[in-house]
């Protein structure tokens, strides 16, 4: 008895640990302010698209790009269409991009794409003084590049991450919550971390760099979650991922059942594998005293926040029944994490739509333990695997 008792309070200190971390990055974020310059000339601009098979959402990707708010004189478009199957090449072509195609089914994936064309096609983006990575289902908002260009036309500032956000959120409840998430993960988070350790991690979408760092890195991440593998490795090398959420950029989340869940077993099992392989690495440099990873440490070891929520409401009901004495430290971490939730709609200036949908978000974590027992068990998750668009759908049903 005496042991289980030791092993629920090691436990609870370690959920407090956890909620404690997020109220830090929500105190964090209430104090954010971007690093840019805003009257800065603006720069040569080149749009790095990697696509696979995405013939339906080109034509309008590029579109949309074009609409924003740059001269136009300055902005390149670059698609590499890698593995495709269908006319995603030449859509891009008759779009206006300059467009290369890679043809290795051996290797597939983002990071190995965008890492055959930063390496072999230097001399198609030389001219650009900046780069930007966008998928191909996206919309990026009209100031996007403007905003770029100005967060990286100051001095300390070498790579920046958007704001990246739901371009569908009243699809679906799934939609929906995944915009309040994104709120919480996409801005609160990242906000949080640039204010009180001046980095933070990039998202895979709406990334941009200075052209120096791509031109030396190339793209050396080919994980599933090549995004948070090279913030890593930017991190070694004291290059600083910094946060400017004025530039937005919004992408189709999954609708069906089907779509989301590959998705997030992407995504998650992507995450977890990550986890487990870096976190003693991790925490060993920080115990070195190399306490610039103590960031990207926490970011990683801090479960996702349906897994936190229902460990949080256990310990409730096991405090509640069984051990009295510690029944305050469940609640204050329920406290912190509706703190935390809140505080990412509120700074996002969430639509009282979105605050109604929050309703389901029980709905929302019983789906998402479901998953996790299937990836647990299956030992599925992790591996790149591409989202049918809701373009896709439409065509199916047609």
């Amino acid at each position: 008895m005496v042991i289980l008792q030791t092993l629920y309070i090691l436990f609870l200190f370690f959920q407090i640990l956890a909620c404690l971390w997020l109220l830090l990055l929500t105190v964090g974020a209430w104090l954010f302010q971007p690093k840019k310059i805003e009257d800065a000339p603006f720069f040569m601009m080149g749009v790095l698209i990697p696509a696979h098979n995405e013939e339906l959402q080109m034509e309008e990707t590029i579109a949309a790009v074009r609409r924003c708010r740059y001269p136009k004189e300055l902005l390149k478009i670059f698609v590499i269409a890698d593995n495709c199957t269908d006319n995603t090449a030449k859509v891009a072509k008759n779009s206006g991009a300059t467009v290369t195609e890679r043809h290795n089914p051996e290797m597939p994936g983002k990071g190995q794409a965008l890492d055959w064309f930063l390496t072999s096609y230097q001399e198609l983006y030389s001219s650009c003084n900046l780069l930007t990575i966008i998928d191909a289902d996206v919309v990026p908002e009209q100031n996007y590049f403007k905003e770029l260009n100005s967060s990286l036309s100051h001095p300390e500032v070498q790579v920046v991450q958007a704001y990246n956000g739901v371009a569908n959120p009243y699809d679906s409840w799934r939609t929906a919550l995944m915009s309040a998430a994104f709120n919480v993960f996409n801005h609160l988070r990242m906000a949080g971390s640039t204010r009180l350790f001046g980095t933070a991690t990039l998202k895979g979408n709406g990334m941009a760099f200075r052209k120096e760092i791509l031109e030396t890195y190339g793209w050396p991440a080919h994980s599933v979650v090549e995004d948070v593998e090279f913030s890593l490795l930017l991190l070694r090398d004291w290059v600083n991922v910094h946060y400017n959420p004025e530039a937005v950029i919004r992408s189709e989340m999954a609708i069906s059942h089907s779509q989301a869940s590959s998705q997030r077993q992407r995504w998650e099992g992507g995450r977890f594998s990550l986890a487990r392989k870096l976190i003693p690495h991790l925490a060993a440099k920080c115990l070195g005293g190399e306490f610039r990873y103590f960031q990207a440490l926490m970011d990683l070891a801090v479960p996702p926040l349906s897994l936190l929520i229902v460990t949080v409401m256990a310990t409730l009901a096991i405090s509640w029944l069984l051990l009295p004495a510690t029944l305050p430290i469940p609640l204050i971490c329920l406290v912190i994490i509706m703190f935390y939730v809140a505080s990412g709609q509120l700074l996002m200036q969430a639509p009282l739509r979105l605050w109604c949908y929050l309703a389901t978000a029980p709905l929302y974590i019983v789906w998402k333990l479901v998953l996790y027992l299937k990836m647990a068990f299956s030992g599925r998750g992790g591996k790149w695997t591409r989202t049918i668009r809701k373009s896709e759908l439409k065509q199916q049903d047609d």
